[in-house]
């Protein structure tokens, strides 16, 4: 029992480590990338190329003046980034970083908690994120963070269910709620989730973009409407919370993207059982990092290129053309797993 502690231990421990460190890098990647494509430079001052500007940015968050409108209620207004960094966080225990692997007889796993029923637990923990940011809008007792908070309220409903139909299509696949057993189905490179339902792909895809309020889906801030929305009256490390908050969604997303839909930690071609053990180790959970950074780059391509959407724009898409897309191709995949046709029978 204590050495089980001790590993669920490590294992958060340097989970929570390097997801901090790659959100924190994250904001300069996209700063770069920013600049990149409107012909910048970008940071280049702290550090050598600017490679220190995120700590420097995190000293200033955590020794900036944090201050409560008068107003405000207080303890919601202190609790709401917590809650929308939080189950973030945990989602990321159920995410299959690599295979397991044995050492001194004992079977070691990246994964934190291989749950019987992953699937659901991203559903709900991922819901609950919406609430810190309706609350922040609504204990900051400010017209634009409380718009902000309802905008967020309402997008989340609309694209939660969009998503849900395509994880839906994923399950009647593959026949099972475990991340890790989704992730072995995927053993070939026409197994992988995006070939066998390229359409639950692309709603997916659109949902996590909406859900993590990330353009063009960011009318939950949209600067130029509600000044900066339901984090307006927010400064200092609680504005740190929901900013970093933002970038670990993103990962759990893309993360949660590669698990269902490019074979996890899987290398099509490559068996690494055959493979040194230190290699068995490391390269799975590179293989995954490295799926997940292009999906990553993939966010910031898309947030410095295409405008922002109009609401009616966004309550549309979400509704006339994702609810009755996905309700049908749920109906197509199930008849033609009935059919046993392949690809599409578990």
């Amino acid at each position: 029992m204590l050495f089980a502690l001790t590993v669920a231990f490590v294992k958060v421990a340097l989970l929570v480590a390097v997801i901090m460190t790659t959100a924190a890098y994250l904001t300069f990647l996209e700063r770069k990338i920013s600049a990149f494509m409107q012909d910048r430079v970008g940071p280049n001052r702290v550090g050598w190329k600017g490679l220190l500007q995120p700590a420097a940015d995190g000293l200033k968050f955590v020794f900036k003046e944090s201050i409560t409108p008068k107003s405000a209620d207080r303890l919601l207004y202190n609790l709401a980034p917590v809650m929308s960094f939080v189950p973030g966080m945990l989602n990321l225990a159920i995410v299959p970083f690599g295979a397991a692997f044995v050492v001194g007889g004992r079977e070691f796993s990246p994964q934190v908690a291989d749950l019987d029923i992953g699937i659901l637990y991203f559903v709900a923990l991922a819901s609950l994120s919406v609430y810190g940011v309706v609350l922040a809008g609504w204990s900051s007792n400010n017209k634009y963070s409380l718009l902000g908070g309802v905008r967020s309220s309402a997008q989340m409903i609309s694209y939660e269910l969009a998503m849900g139909l395509a994880i839906v299509c994923m399950l009647m696949i593959y026949g099972t709620l475990k991340l890790g057993e989704i992730v072995s189905a995927q053993d070939s490179i026409l197994g992988w989730g995006v070939f066998r339902q390229p359409i639950a792909f692309a709603m997916f895809l659109v949902a996590s973009y909406a859900e993590t309020n990330r353009l063009p889906f960011d009318l939950p801030e949209a600067e130029g409407e509600l000044v900066a929305g339901y984090h307006t009256e927010y400064a200092g490390f609680k504005f740190a919370l929901f900013f970093v908050g933002e970038y670990v969604s993103m990962i759990v997303s893309s993360s949660l993207l590669v698990t269902l839909f490019f074979g996890g930690w899987q290398l099509p071609g490559v068996d690494v059982s055959g493979l040194p053990l230190i290699l068995q180790i490391l390269m799975p959970p590179l293989v995954f990092a490295a799926k997940t950074g292009v999906l990553l780059f993939l966010y910031m391509w898309v947030r410095w290129t295409l405008p922002r959407f109009r609401y009616d724009q966004l309550m549309n898409l979400g509704w006339k053309v994702f609810v009755p897309v996905g309700l049908v191709n749920i109906l197509a995949t199930g008849t033609l797993i009935l059919a046993r046709i392949r690809p599409f029978a578990a």
